[in-house]
């Protein structure tokens, strides 16, 4: 399809000037694709997840351990959608020389060590979609699913800057309640 743009129109929802890189604590909302839900149900304003569901949630609880510059707080998988709270803590550790890193003849290694820098929330939050839809899509596969994840989310996802800690509390009691709203 030729690009319309009365049909795409897609905008950032980023604040304009603002370093996603810096340390601070966002709340994030990522929907599924066509909003369906593919998660779990809600019964009695209780969230039963689903194999794809308990997928979602793990893959959460791990990133910490793929990305040392970040924090995750208060989270919730639902139907369609996620909302949960990220923590950017600052810079990822620096990179080293690699034990198989060639020396010179005076025993220092060749070139400058690699250093990283931290992952900016989008990077984090497109990190996690990608690592999502592939573990759900071999999930399903290994399981002889007939149904297949195709495209998991929608392509933006929803941010909050939360600028103090009244925001914060007010955002981790709507993550906490949501299957009963």
């Amino acid at each position: 399809m030729a690009y319309n743009p009365d049909l795409h129109h897609r905008q950032s929802h980023r604040l304009v000037g603002f370093n996603y890189q810096s340390s601070g604590a966002y709340f994030i909302t990522i929907c599924t694709q066509n909003r369906s839900p593919i998660f779990g149900d809600i019964k009695c304003g209780e969230m039963h997840l689903n194999q794809s569901g308990k997928i979602i949630r793990q893959l959460w609880n791990e990133l910490p351990m793929f990305y040392p510059n970040i924090e995750i707080d208060e989270f919730v998988v639902m139907p369609d959608h996620i909302h949960g709270i990220i923590i950017v803590v600052g810079a990822a550790p620096c990179g080293r020389p690699d034990i198989n890193t060639k020396y010179s003849i005076l025993g220092q290694p060749q070139g400058v060590a690699p250093t990283r820098a931290p992952l900016s929330l989008p990077e984090i939050v497109h990190r996690f979609k990608s690592l999502s839809t592939r573990r759900i899509a071999i999930t399903l596969k290994n399981a002889e699913s007939p149904c297949s994840p195709g495209r998991l989310w929608q392509r933006n996802y929803w941010e909050r800057i939360i600028r103090n800690e009244n925001e914060w509390q007010a955002l981790r009691k709507y993550i906490r309640c949501n299957p009963e709203q």
